[in-house]
């Protein structure tokens, strides 16, 4: 041991010497031919030991000696600093956890993957629809064998209805891209639609055109469906009309009237000019990249003006055929049926030079106008194609609603087979009562439509609930709930005839919605008031309407009476706004507001002394006279002195002629005595302030749109 331990020393001294004897500034490379004799002292005379070794062997790392280095001590040992991840791990004693196994889950923006939309179209294959919805393949193989489907090849095509299907499951929206399948493409028909101002004369027009008066039947004489008619020109020609409403409240039939329309006929009243929902019907043809034919009506009234009106269009952005642009101008009248050989030849100049066409056979693709049920016939749906030919017996998915085409009529109530394209029908035989503006998708078999139609409706509901609790978060903020802190609850439940109407009741209905009354719609629906909706209204209070629907019988309303809910009845749109809003008014809380309910000035200044303590201590009347309003003894008092107030306190008393009373009227006198004031002079005012409620306003424009005023 002795002998290693002298060894070992004597190596490592040998070594530092021969670094020493080395110039420090020459750095020391790993192959120099330089030799190193390291000599090995002992105490021992017979071990004289004396080694020389070749750099080749020994190899020493490149370096230049620092100043720390110089000054460390020739025998303290090197010891090498190891940083940051170089660190040595430290030995576990303890021994290894045994745990399952739990697969990564990638956070996923459900929010941006519901908002996404994504196209689809026939034959395309699951790499492709893997690329489009980002999914893994595997994943879309999966719910492809969950939706009935053998998944092969992952480049084997893939039907459009099962490609929506396996995006539905997966979350995202879809947009279907319709192949343009057959080889027979012909002239069609244009679709017009006639748009523009309440009561300027559409439903007129379309009489004059069709020889009906379809006008004068019209509840309280304004339009509130959307109608479509085919019309038979003088030319021989033939065209389809949309009829859409001008009220404010029917603002989205208008807009599918310009989604579903190739020209768009804007009525203007010449005694009227452009109004608001004029405008509204030039964005929407612009919105919907329509060309525009706009026709002045009543030029034959004594107020026409129909050059003031052209110059209103320009000022709107029409660039009208008599200042240099391409929208072209016609001037009639429908009540004296003046100028509509004009229009038609705009018409068809419009048409002709759009050069309009489609293909007659292959799969049809339609369009849903309106929707309504019928006591007899159940869920109907007045429907126009765009391309194809609706055949009778086909099935037909339309929405989240499917069903079996078991009769087509078409405007006149006549029975036909098929219907070609730009022809307005009504189809019976569905399951249920579709949305207007729901795309018609004809499928190949029943089995397909009930699934199609299921994984729609439970999209739909997913998408449904979760808007709901969107909502409910929003309305939960502290700064919602702090800034309405007295508003209350209105629920309404909704039948009209028609889909449509439905539609465009709910959202006048919730244009009332103030900061004191929610205006909240719980239930919609097709048809006239039942027995269900009377036990819904029961359940949550709320208040029944039906919109143009015949009136329930006399068992439901006996019910309705004795549950103390309020059926109303309406068939002008007119009417039930301004009941409502008068509702609105009446159950609105109010706001407190204090105001001036009076003002007397100080004719003089009395003040009693030597009361007893009973009475308590020396009182200052003021002797008034009230010059505007009246004074109450229960209101706080204001003494104003030169516009300025002075001061305010309550009404301890107020006497007239000697008399204690609680009022006192403009021009008389009386006595005002204020609590702790005593400051009264001659010429101030004293105004008598009362809290009073201000309920909110019930405001109804010429156009027709209706808002609460707070």
């Amino acid at each position: 041991m002795a002998w290693r331990a002298i060894w070992t020393r004597g190596i490592h001294v040998g070594f530092v010497r021969a670094l020493s004897a080395a110039s420090w500034e020459q750095p020391v490379g790993l192959f120099s031919k330089r030799k190193f004799d390291i000599g090995i002292k002992s105490h021992s005379p017979s071990i004289k030991p004396e080694f020389s070794f070749h750099s080749s062997l020994l190899l020493i790392r490149s370096l230049h000696v620092s100043p720390q280095l110089l000054a460390r001590r020739s025998d303290e040992p090197f010891k090498p600093q190891r940083k940051g991840k170089f660190k040595r791990k430290q030995k576990c004693s303890q021994p290894p956890v045994e745990a399952p196994y739990v697969p990564l889950k990638l956070k996923r923006n459900t929010k941006a993957l519901q908002e996404k939309t994504i196209d689809i179209f026939e034959g395309m294959t699951i790499v492709e629809l893997a690329k489009r919805t980002g999914e893994l393949l595997s994943t879309l193989q999966d719910i492809l064998v969950n939706v009935g489907e053998k998944p092969g090849s992952e480049f084997d095509p893939l039907s459009v209805d099962i490609a929506e299907l396996v995006a539905m499951e997966v979350g995202v929206n879809v947009r279907r891209h319709h192949s343009n399948e057959g080889a027979v493409v012909l002239p069609r028909s244009p679709v017009v639609t006639v748009m523009g101002h309440v009561d300027h004369g559409k439903t007129s027009l379309l009489d004059a055109l069709r020889q009906t008066s379809v006008a004068a039947k019209e509840a309280g004489g304004i339009t509130q469906h959307l109608g479509a008619f085919v019309v038979s020109m003088p030319s021989g020609a033939s065209i389809t009309f949309l009829d859409t409403p001008g009220h404010a409240a029917f603002s989205a039939m208008r807009a599918r009237g310009a989604a579903v329309t190739d020209i768009v006929v804007l009525i203007v009243a010449a005694d009227d000019g452009v109004m608001p929902q004029t405008l509204e019907a030039i964005s929407h043809a612009k919105a919907a990249n329509v060309p525009i034919v706009v026709a002045i009506n009543k030029c034959d009234k004594p107020a026409a003006n129909p050059e003031r009106v052209k110059v209103q269009l320009v000022s709107e952005g029409l660039q009208l055929e008599e200042m240099g642009g391409d929208v072209q101008v016609v001037e009639i009248s429908a009540v004296e049926k003046t100028g509509l050989d004009n229009l038609e030849e705009a018409l068809l100049l419009q048409a002709e030079m759009m050069d309009l066409k489609a293909r007659v056979d292959g799969p049809a693709q339609a369009y849903v106008v309106e929707a309504r049920i019928d006591k007899g016939r159940g869920p109907l749906a007045t429907t126009i194609v765009k391309a194809g030919t609706l055949v009778l017996g086909q099935h037909v998915v339309i929405g989240s609603e499917w069903g079996r085409i078991r009769a087509i009529r078409d405007m006149t109530g006549k029975l036909i087979l098929q219907a070609g394209p730009a022809i307005p029908i009504e189809i019976e035989g569905l399951k249920g009562i579709p949305m207007a503006g729901d795309d018609i998708i004809v499928v190949e078999s029943e089995e397909r439509a009930r699934m199609l139609s299921a994984g729609r409706k439970k999209k739909s509901e997913k998408d449904r609930l979760r808007k709901i609790i969107e909502e409910r978060t929003e309305t939960e903020e502290p700064s919602e709930s702090m800034s309405l802190p007295g508003r209350i609850e209105m629920p309404i439940i909704v039948k009209a005839d028609v889909q449509g109407t439905v539609q465009a009741v709910t959202d006048a209905l919730k244009t009332l919605n103030s900061a004191q009354v929610f205006v909240n719609v719980v239930h919609v629906g097709v048809g006239p008031v039942s027995q269900s909706d009377v036990d819904l209204a029961q359940a949550c209070g709320a208040y029944i309407v039906g919109f143009n629907v015949k009136s329930p019988p006399s068992v439901i309303s006996q019910a309705a009476a004795q549950a103390g809910i309020k059926v109303v009845h309406h068939r002008v749109i007119y009417h039930l706004l301004e009941e409502f809003g008068n509702m609105i008014v009446d159950k609105a809380p109010g706001t407190s507001e204090t105001q001036v309910a009076g003002e007397a000035e100080v004719l003089g200044i009395f003040e009693l002394k030597g009361r007893s303590k009973s009475k308590g201590p020396d009182v200052k009347i003021a002797g008034c006279r009230v010059i505007d309003g009246h004074v109450t003894l229960s209101s706080t008092m204001r003494l104003l002195r030169s516009g300025e107030v002075v001061f305010e306190g309550s009404c301890t008393s107020l006497k007239r002629e000697k008399q204690d009373v609680e009022r006192v009227g403009k021009g008389n006198e009386c006595g005002v005595v204020i609590h702790d004031c005593d400051d009264f002079q001659i010429g101030d005012i004293i105004q008598c302030m009362e809290l009073v409620i201000k309920k909110p306003k019930f405001i109804s424009s010429k156009s027709g749109a209706v808002r609460i005023e707070c």
